[in-house]
């Protein structure tokens, strides 16, 4: 077990406080820093503190895969970490986006290959070969759009805008069934010639301040949000798509649960990532980077669905609670510390075998392992090797901890 020092990714869209204060680091940071990554994505691995200095886990899952990730993780998913923890900090709305499945990662990433693009140009949609299936757990008041709502709600809200230039497109949701007229607006739309979008667009953000002067409700969130998307990407058709998906608060610790072909974007908050082992993202607007319109629609899911479907069920296990999603290569909990557990060691549940990433958010608790303990503070991340586990945990004042592992 070794402390893990985690990857900072620089984002235009980023904090220049909260993944710094996070860390203990100084506030503000030199540039927004979007992304702290705690895995072994070969973009940027974390790096392990060693007494020897630091080392790449990347480098030390090569040298001892056996060790590192066990047996039963190296029989279903080969010598690489298959999940990847991130703590995401967005100040700004990210890009309209949405992660292939496994088959069409595949395709997509040999395809790409057999045209000759380079995994590093900015206009490559696969970089691997992994789908991205992704639990996002907020740490702090998190704000998002995703998943197609139901056709009707989406249709209440058009008509609730009261702008004309949407009743064509009202029609065109309402005569077809729910996936199938998503799916036609959508296209509609994202595909539309620029100076229709430049009728559009203002046409909806009119409607929508109309509909915030007067004091209604019903769809406050979702025209505040569509006029700050105007405001920040005018002309983008990114905006019109914003109209079709959920709006979505989550307090601290509550989840949603990203599947392939989920259209979504992340408004502001700070959140806990964990996903599979990848970085294959198709954009639909929202963004100044390269948008494939037509491989996103070849990748999208238009079945509509409700928040309460985004948000994965969980279950308590002693001090542990998990978060339940279907993802085989990753599962995730938050470890507790509180009340009666204050004190004294206690184990933690054992999930199985596999390897742990540690992420301590509150308090202060020492983790114990075959190999000795650690004392993690919020910020502080830690490997749990495979051979080292299980571990036993002991705090003095009320602490939680992430823990990722590979999934069951």
């Amino acid at each position: 077990m070794e402390l893990l020092r985690g990857a900072i990714r620089t984002y235009a869209w980023g904090s220049r406080t909260a993944i710094a204060e996070f860390t203990g680091r100084p506030v503000p940071a030199v540039h927004p820093e979007a992304e702290l990554w705690l895995g072994a994505h070969p973009a940027d691995p974390a790096r392990l503190q060693t007494e020897d200095g630091e080392v790449s886990l990347l480098e030390r899952l090569a040298a001892d895969p056996d060790g590192q990730l066990g047996a039963a993780s190296r029989a279903r998913f080969g010598d690489g970490l298959p999940f990847l923890v991130k703590v995401l900090a967005a100040d700004e709305p990210l890009s309209l986006q949405a992660h292939p499945s496994a088959e069409q990662a595949l395709e997509g990433y040999r395809r790409e290959e057999q045209l000759g693009i380079p995994v590093t140009s900015p206009v490559r949609n696969y970089r691997d070969t992994s789908h991205k299936p992704e639990l996002l757990i907020a740490l702090e008041p998190f704000e998002a759009l995703a998943g197609f709502r139901p056709a009707g709600q989406t249709v209440e809200l058009l008509r609730a805008l009261a702008v004309s230039d949407l009743d064509p497109f009202i029609d065109l949701l309402n005569d077809q069934s729910d996936a199938d007229g998503l799916r036609a607006l959508f296209t509609t739309w994202i595909t539309a010639p620029q100076p229709d979008i430049d009728v559009l667009v203002p046409a909806v953000l009119d409607g929508a301040i109309h509909y915030v002067s007067c004091g209604a409700t019903q769809f406050a969130a979702e025209a505040k949000t569509v006029l700050e998307l105007g405001e920040r990407y005018p002309g983008d058709a990114g905006v019109l798509a914003a109209l079709l998906l959920n709006r979505i608060s989550l307090a601290p610790g509550e989840a949603i649960f990203l599947p392939a072909g989920n259209l979504h974007t992340y408004l502001r908050g700070v959140a806990l990532e964990v996903m599979a082992n990848s970085d294959n993202v198709l954009r639909g607007g929202l963004t100044p980077k390269h948008v494939d319109v037509p491989e996103l629609l070849r990748v999208l899911d238009f079945t509509p669905t409700t928040e309460a479907q985004l948000r994965p069920p969980t279950h308590r296990d002693g001090l542990e609670l998990v978060y339940d999603t279907p993802a085989d290569e990753f599962a995730v909990s938050l470890l507790t510390l509180d009340g009666h557990s204050l004190g004294h060691e206690v184990d933690a549940p054992a999930r199985h075998d596999g390897p742990q990433i540690l992420l301590c958010t509150e308090g202060c608790t020492t983790v114990s392992a075959k190999s000795g303990a650690l004392t993690l503070e919020r910020g502080m991340a830690a490997w749990v090797a495979a051979d080292d586990g299980p571990i036993r945990l002991a705090a003095r004042r009320p602490s939680t901890l992430f823990r990722a592992t590979v999934g069951v």
